[in-house]
């Protein structure tokens, strides 16, 4: 970074590396200091650690270069299409000019105490429970950061994790980078109804063969619900099926629940945490980008 003689630079670099560039076709310029790092990593004495090893890397890292190259319609990466709401865009420009320094200086660990008091308030709404919002919510730097410190705080090496296919690439390395193993189960189609079309709905798991990948070391299971990228929402039949595997077995249910808001008619989001029982074996994971299409801002919470 010493290299950049001013912050114009940095962001000049930064700004190609946005959504908003990738979608207008611009050259995806590759920077120089990472081109240095990787040129150095050929000394062995600055190789990867071992738990790294046999991670390759995110399928974006290739894709959006293709994408850049090739200039197809994007259907890949998980950030809305619509605009910011009005109120979230001015509540950051009020923030940004406003005259409350401290606004922009550290504030507490595990989240800023007005925002986590609005979103215990929130989920305490949508889960039916009274959330202590000191203790039961956290906000972390996107959703990715809930997801990866859920698996890091609760997987040991040797625990299996049950991952639902199709996934979020990232789901496995997180998983495979603290020694778990990843065990998978496919969402496989069924037959629509007559003389319709098949739907994201007729992706099912075959509940024999999801039963079959719980046992003694099964750690976790994660749920996407709604589903990247079928667009599935589980019924609440569906999430009870794994429910009752969970405490059969003892297991904790990650939910990842990003796309919460964007469920339209006749289907209705069912929310793990509500389901008997559950509310002791889930952490549900929220995400501030999906929900207002501010997918740069970074802001996730569980």
């Amino acid at each position: 970074m010493a290299r950049y003689n001013s912050i114009k630079e940095v962001f000049k670099y930064c700004k190609l590396l946005s959504p908003y560039h990738q979608q207008n076709n611009l050259v995806l310029q590759r920077l120089p200091w990472f081109i240095s790092t990787k040129r150095n990593m050929s000394s062995q004495k600055f190789t990867l650690p071992e738990r790294f090893t046999g991670s390759e890397s995110s399928v974006w890292v290739e894709y959006i270069q293709l994408a850049l190259e090739q200039k197809p319609l994007n259907l890949g990466q998980g950030f809305p299409d619509f605009a910011a709401p009005d109120y979230v865009t001015k509540a950051l420009a009020e923030i940004a000019s406003g005259e409350n320094l401290l606004l922009h200086q550290y504030t507490r660990g595990f989240g800023h105490p007005r925002l986590v008091a609005a979103l215990g308030k929130l989920y305490s709404q949508l889960i039916g429970r009274e959330l202590n919002s000191q203790t039961e919510m956290i906000v972390t730097s996107g959703a990715y950061e809930a997801l990866f410190s859920s698996i890091q705080g609760h997987t040991s090496p040797g625990d299996e994790v049950i991952i639902i296919e199709p996934f979020f690439d990232c789901y496995e390395p997180m998983v495979r980078t603290v020694g778990g193993v990843p065990v998978f189960i496919p969402l496989r189609p069924r037959k629509p109804a007559p003389g319709k079309p098949m739907m994201s709905s007729d992706w099912v798991l075959d509940p024999e063969e999801l039963a079959s990948k719980f046992n003694s070391k099964t750690k976790s299971i994660i749920v996407n619900t709604p589903h990247n990228p079928v667009g599935k929402v589980f019924s609440q039949e569906e999430l009870t099926m794994i429910a009752d595997l969970c405490k059969k077995w003892d297991v904790l249910c990650i939910s990842d629940e990003v796309y919460e808001h964007m469920v339209y008619k006749p289907y209705k989001h069912i929310r793990m945490a509500t389901l008997p029982d559950m509310w002791e074996r889930t952490i549900t994971i929220g995400s501030a980008g999906k929900t207002f299409s501010v997918t740069g801002w970074k802001t996730g919470w569980a």
